[in-house]
């Protein structure tokens, strides 16, 4: 194609998955465009993400709070710069007023028909609406017609030497060598109907951990401390001979990928997390609940198994989950039982 684009703006403010999951969009429209600029706009609690990426230009932040102000002085630089594409995979308010007069915008098709359907009708009729890929091949469609296509290669998150450090460090503060396999476990989720219950984990992670003789990582937020410090808590108690490292809260997202890429396997509940280990091409559990593979959120790229109570006529409830179990009964994640989740773990580290 003789289309060129001297400069393009991708915009995707949160959050760790989705932000994770445009890295195909980066480095398939930078295979497409070789000598382009190629901007990232971010909020500044998730541009470690994509700062380092060297298929991007630059970085440009939103900072932390993100005022009204601080969304015009930033749509005054974006209206300056001439952008040649704007590509707007969050499609928001918010990034449709940063958008707002722009001679070049795209933006991703979100489905919400279908997922509208699927959630409250139980209808799946995204077949209709141009079918259910992940989020990752869809970020792709704005910009297929001027060549941009999947190169097969999944997701990638960039790493420093400062974070392989940061993770040797945290891991040899736990006791575990550098070197030394890990199982690592992502036991939280922004809401509470995809959690899978502390205690299950607690027991999966004990399980696995010892019956192959891998040390557990806990992964979290700051603000999840107490919970991955009560899981920590747990294992611990049931195999005291187990080396755990509860590493919630103490790293950077990008020290914390450094970290998995210890992990012979990451068990995970529906999050940002397993995205980020999907990235690291680590090999992915995935519990699903109230989601479902439709919405576009199962690992991508990576060796991976996701385990779904099926059956249920109640799924998908919610496409990003919720406070309380709209039926009360929470049986999407409560029929998921840890005898089933450590033999399927079994399975992928037996390959």
């Amino acid at each position: 194609m003789g289309f060129h684009l001297n400069t393009t703006l991708i915009v995707r403010f949160s959050s760790v998955g989705d932000i994770v999951l445009s890295s195909l969009l980066i480095r398939a429209l930078r295979t497409r465009f070789p000598q382009s600029e190629i901007d990232f706009l971010v909020k500044e609690q998730y541009a470690d993400l994509v700062r380092h990426n060297p298929h991007l230009t630059r970085t440009l932040v939103l900072p932390a709070g993100g005022s009204a102000s601080d969304l015009r002085h930033l749509r005054s630089r974006v209206r300056h710069s001439g952008y040649d594409l704007i590509i707007d995979i969050h499609d928001s308010l918010r990034s449709r007023y940063l958008c707002f007069g722009a001679p070049f915008v795209v933006r991703v098709r979100k489905r919400k028909l279908a997922r509208f359907a699927l959630v409250h009708g139980k209808r799946d009729l995204y077949a209709r609406f141009g079918g259910d890929p992940s989020v990752a091949l869809r970020y792709l469609e704005p910009v297929r017609q001027l060549g941009v296509c999947d190169d097969g290669r999944g997701l990638e998150v960039f790493v420093t030497e400062q974070d392989h450090c940061e993770a040797a460090d945290a891991l040899a503060a736990a006791g575990i060598p550098a070197g030394t396999p890990v199982l690592g476990i992502c036991p939280t989720s922004r809401h509470v109907t995809k959690m899978w219950p502390s205690d299950r984990f607690a027991g999966a992670a004990s399980a696995i951990g010892a019956g192959h003789g891998l040390p557990v990582v806990i992964f979290g937020a700051e603000s999840e401390r107490e919970q991955c410090a009560a899981i920590a808590g747990a294992i611990g108690r049931e195999r005291p001979a187990l080396r755990v490292a509860t590493l919630a809260g103490s790293l950077s997202l990008t020290a914390t990928a450094a970290v998995m890429d210890s992990c012979a396997l990451v068990l995970t509940n529906d999050s940002g997390l397993m995205h980020l280990a999907s990235a690291r091409k680590r090999k992915v559990l995935a519990l699903f609940g109230p989601t479902v593979r439709q919405f576009g959120f199962f690992p991508f790229g990576t060796e991976s198994r996701v385990i779904e109570e099926h059956g249920l006529s109640c799924r998908p409830c919610s496409s990003i989950g919720g406070p309380v179990c709209p039926e009360g009964h929470f049986r999407c994640m409560l029929d998921i039982m840890v005898d089933r989740v450590a033999g399927e773990a079994a399975e992928i580290l037996g390959r």
